[in-house]
């Protein structure tokens, strides 16, 4: 079996690339949290990451900016008591890119730090 997906480099796409359709990003939707994350209108990520307190959401809040500016690819991130809501997609092609969901697989893994015991 090759790498997780959190485990993946980041692609830069360009501005020819087409978005991912969604028989092409299927197969990268069952290698991260399908508790936390759907496909809206095949355009974009969203997540939905509970917590037990605003501490725990606020430090997740921060470490997932500090991945999206180590990567250059930056969510959209609503933080309030309890949760952290994500929106993600690739503004340059207005729409899904395997970076977004390599992105949403290190979430999921930096949100396991922060899971109930």
């Amino acid at each position: 079996m090759g790498p997780s997906l959190a485990d993946e480099e980041c692609e830069a796409c360009t501005s020819e690339d087409e978005p991912l359709t969604e028989a092409e990003y299927a197969g990268y939707l069952t290698e991260i949290d399908d508790d936390v994350w759907e496909v809206v209108n095949d355009h974009h990520l969203e997540g939905v990451y509970p917590f037990e307190d605003f501490r725990d959401a606020l430090e997740f809040t921060y470490e997932i900016g500090e991945l999206a500016e180590k990567e250059w690819h930056h969510p959209d991130i609503h933080l309030q008591w309890g949760e952290v809501r994500v929106e993600m997609w690739t503004h340059k092609i207005d729409g899904l890119h395997k970076t977004d969901f390599v992105m949403a697989a290190r979430m999921d893994r930096i949100h396991d730090e922060y899971a109930p015991d």
